[in-house]
């Protein structure tokens, strides 16, 4: 009797599973029409009268070099060289963490993309495990590139303002495909809490922030950068059947 439930209890996981997927492998080609933080936003805000929504797709080859450097510069630096987790960053938080310094996090990109898209906010264990599926899935099924347009078109930067050309008219006037490089600092500088800080009118720490942005992005090698991230990158040895065969 018990077998046959955890039989059961298996069949149905490998549903769930493989049902999980089908959204991921979705979007690898299709814009996203909103994400789950998005509804989660508009759902809390409803009885206050709902809130309105800004949010337009706009194509990877649309937005500029400079704000896609900024984001890479702020928030994943390694984001062309890990395969959506970044095992170095990982531990430098721990250990920062364990001395007792502020709480530092070490996401990626790649799995702000699957908590942002995907998931509800808070702090659980379920979601921890359930972002760290969807992450691997997407780096398999997704080129970095597409990973680093998704990113732009779903992240938060105010109040209900969803995606860098709804920020790019939100906090400057202007199209995403136009942004100076301060602007484009300034929006990837308040990624932190966008709902504390303004892009269009940021606090001198913030500024300070954008700065150091700029500089990054310029180290990092900008256009060259983006090219070794656009190129694609081998599988890692996990993901192989070579070491898979190897195992058995």
């Amino acid at each position: 009797m018990i077998k046959r439930i955890l039989a059961k209890a298996a069949r149905w996981l490998l549903v769930l599973m493989a049902l999980s997927l089908i959204p991921v492998i979705v979007l690898r080609w299709v814009p996203t029409p909103g994400s789950m933080l998005m509804l989660e936003r508009w759902a809390a805000a409803r009885a206050d009268g709902g809130l309105d929504i800004r949010h337009q797709w706009i194509a990877y080859d649309r937005i500029p070099d400079n704000m896609k450097m900024a984001v890479i510069a702020a928030e994943d630096q390694r984001f062309a060289e890990h395969f959506g987790f970044d095992l170095q960053a990982i531990r430098a938080a721990m250990e920062h963490n364990r001395q007792g310094g502020s709480v530092r996090g070490a996401s990626t990109l790649t799995q702000q993309v699957a908590k942002n898209q995907f998931l509800w906010s808070g702090r659980s264990w379920l979601r921890k495990g359930l972002e760290a599926w969807f992450t691997l899935w997407i780096e398999v099924l997704w080129p970095k590139q597409r990973i680093l347009e998704m990113y732009l078109n779903v992240a938060e930067w105010d109040e209900g303002v969803f995606g860098v050309e709804a920020a790019a008219r939100h906090h400057f006037g202007v199209s995403a495909s136009v942004l100076s490089d301060r602007q484009a600092a300034q929006l990837a500088a308040v990624l932190p809490s966008p709902l504390r800080w303004s892009a269009s009118r940021p606090p001198a720490h913030v500024q300070q922030r954008a700065g150091w942005i700029q500089r990054q992005s310029r180290q990092l090698g900008g256009r060259h950068y983006l090219d070794q991230l656009e190129s694609g990158r081998p599988l890692p040895d996990w993901l192989t059947v070579e070491h898979w065969r190897s195992r058995f």
